[in-house]
């Protein structure tokens, strides 16, 4: 049995006619009749009873057409979800993302898929340090990645997607907790909290804003989290910069303050460069585009 037999036994058995059959098959009625005679010699049984005026349905035949039906309609699936797969419409996310994109860009970043990609299953892997995320990226073990520059490594490509203010975290018991304005200089002689990484850009805005008020941060406990930097703070054991995403992340204890001045740190998109992924080419796009058009509104 093959599908051509098939399909031209489905049509006659939906027309019962083998005029009409063959008027949308656009195909000779002899030809029908000849594939449908072979597949009853092959079967070993008769599909349809055929008079000079009338073609009806065996029981053969009448089971054999809701088979078929349900074998083309799995085949029509089956060519719809390799376009969507070929589209980037469908398929496995595995993205990677830093602490703070966790806490505060996730929940948008799965509803407009959501809405936009809904056959796109996520996958996701909180709190990645940027080298971590790179060598997952190349590894082939995550897809997208949401990091702070600069990008460790070859083979990726990078894509704009939010700049953060800077907030000072201090503990809610500390003696400047409840002034409105704190100025960097006035933590000169605090202790200070830091990233374990030595590859923290966080950790480098921390040492620039630092500097440029005129002293160098004395660092007393590092973590590999944000979440954990926030536990230290909280504790009173020193006080930190933060991406304001942090504000997402609800820490009792933690008291947050602007900073004038303070600049801005950088979250880029990031995918392997090759070989071509459909879903990161959709996704990518959709991902700027929902920023962007944010932060416009905003404006």
């Amino acid at each position: 049995m093959d599908l051509r037999q098939l399909r031209y036994f489905a049509v006659v058995a939906e027309t019962c006619h083998f005029g009409q059959a063959s008027e949308r098959l656009q195909v000779s009625q002899s030809t029908i009749s000849q594939a449908i005679r072979a597949l009853e010699t092959e079967l070993g049984v008769t599909l349809l009873d055929r008079t000079t005026r009338l073609v009806t349905l065996t029981a053969a035949g009448a089971f054999l057409q809701s088979e078929a039906e349900q074998i083309f309609s799995r085949i029509d699936e089956a060519a719809s979800g390799v376009a969507r797969l070929s589209a980037g419409q469908a398929g496995l996310l595995r993205i990677g993302m830093t602490g703070t994109a966790t806490y505060a860009y996730l929940p948008r970043i799965a509803r407009v898929l959501r809405e936009e990609l809904p056959d796109v299953a996520l996958s996701v892997q909180g709190d990645m340090l940027t080298p971590d995320q790179c060598d997952a990226l190349r590894a082939g073990t995550l897809e997208l990645g949401i990091l702070r520059p600069p990008v460790v490594g070859d083979g990726l490509t990078t894509v704009p997607f939010i700049r953060e203010s800077l907030l000072l975290a201090i503990p809610a018991t500390h003696r400047l907790a409840d002034q409105a304005d704190i100025s960097i200089v006035d933590l000169r002689d605090d202790p200070w909290v830091a990233y374990s990484s030595q590859h923290s850009p966080l950790n480098e805005a921390v040492n620039r804003v630092c500097l440029e008020a005129g002293f160098s941060p004395r660092r007393q406990h590092a973590g590999l989290t944000t979440s954990v930097l926030l536990g230290l703070v909280a504790a009173g054991l020193g006080v930190t910069v933060v991406p304001e995403g942090v504000r997402a992340l609800p820490q009792e204890g933690v008291v947050f303050r602007e900073i004038p001045d303070a600049g801005t740190l950088e979250q880029v998109l990031a995918y392997r460069s090759a070989p071509h992924n459909p879903i990161v080419d959709a996704v990518v796009p959709l991902i700027a585009r929902s920023w962007a058009q944010e932060t416009l509104e905003q404006h």
